[in-house]
């Protein structure tokens, strides 16, 4: 598992700018995560109680509530919103690839974790690795509206805000019980501007039932668990720096399913951002004596 889980982890959320795509076509976004988070909650409640995961204390659920406001419903609420806004899927990618920096300074002055030299130069080739993507799919012309980058500012400043929260308390609550509450306190909150702004807009086609079967079982499960898991074991800005993988893994899913341009420097990119992933999440050898 310790093994494993990090490209596990990167492979399955990279899906999630293909699912926005797809989904925003037949419902609303903020609609289509409603539906989304209630239905990972509600299994992730019964999951917790097969397990027999001791119930979520009472001193956890602020934190877990936190966490979820953060993480899923303004992460998520701003890159779906900022999609079908018509925010490119490589420029969105390359502003949430602002995260893992953003998380690594904040990590430094609010729970003291600091970077090797190591780390930082990974945070920086990890950076390049990004940009590079980016530039290759042509994106840097994209006519973009205010609204679509303030939506993708505030996914970034909500992810951040979750995973620290999350390092710093999370761990005194269940995993999948723990889950199921983030998801539920999302629910609420997106249900708002659903119902409110969207009218709740959601059509019941073949591709948003299979976006909704994806996003569920596969990001909102899984990724998410696993991520959460990886926050317990290490530190913010090692696991943050995971996301700088996820623009050149979007980059080949969308050439490979929507036939989207795919260059060299895209590849060299994916690259580079591996190199820098592996710098920061490497562990440090002991010299011995």
């Amino acid at each position: 598992m310790t093994r494993f889980a990090p490209a596990s982890f990167v492979l399955l959320w990279s899906t999630g700018f293909l699912v926005a795509r797809y989904a925003t076509d037949d419902a609303g976004p903020f609609t289509f995560l409603t539906v989304r988070t209630a239905i990972a909650a509600s299994v992730l409640f019964v999951a917790a109680r097969l397990l027999g995961e001791p119930p979520v204390p009472r001193t956890a659920v602020r934190g877990q509530v936190a966490v979820g406001l953060g993480m899923h419903a303004l992460y998520l609420g701003g890159v779906f919103a900022a999609i079908d806004l018509g925010l490119p899927a490589g420029l969105s990618a390359l502003i949430a690839g602002l995260h893992p920096v953003a998380t690594a300074v904040v990590a430094r002055i609010v729970l003291e974790e600091r970077l090797t030299a190591r780390q930082g130069i990974g945070t920086v080739v990890g950076m390049v690795g990004v940009v590079a993507v980016v530039i290759d799919r042509g994106v840097a012309g994209a006519d973009v509206s205010a609204g679509a980058l303030a939506a993708m500012a505030v996914a970034v400043l909500g992810m951040v805000g979750g995973t620290i929260v999350q390092r710093r308390s999370g761990g005194i609550a269940p995993l999948v019980g723990g889950t199921a509450v983030q998801y539920a306190a999302t629910t609420v909150c997106l249900a708002v501007p659903a119902v409110v702004v969207e009218r709740w807009d959601f059509e019941p086609t073949a591709r948003s039932f299979v976006s909704l079967a994806w996003a569920v079982g596969v990001l909102s499960v899984a990724a998410v668990l696993i991520m959460l898991w990886l926050l317990r074991r290490e530190a913010a800005a090692s696991v943050s720096s995971l996301f700088f993988l996820t623009p050149a893994l979007s980059a080949v899913g969308a050439a490979v399913l929507f036939g989207e341009r795919l260059g060299g420097p895209s590849l060299v990119g994916l690259a580079v951002a591996a190199g820098g992933v592996w710098l920061v999440t490497a562990p440090v050898r002991s010299r011995p004596t």
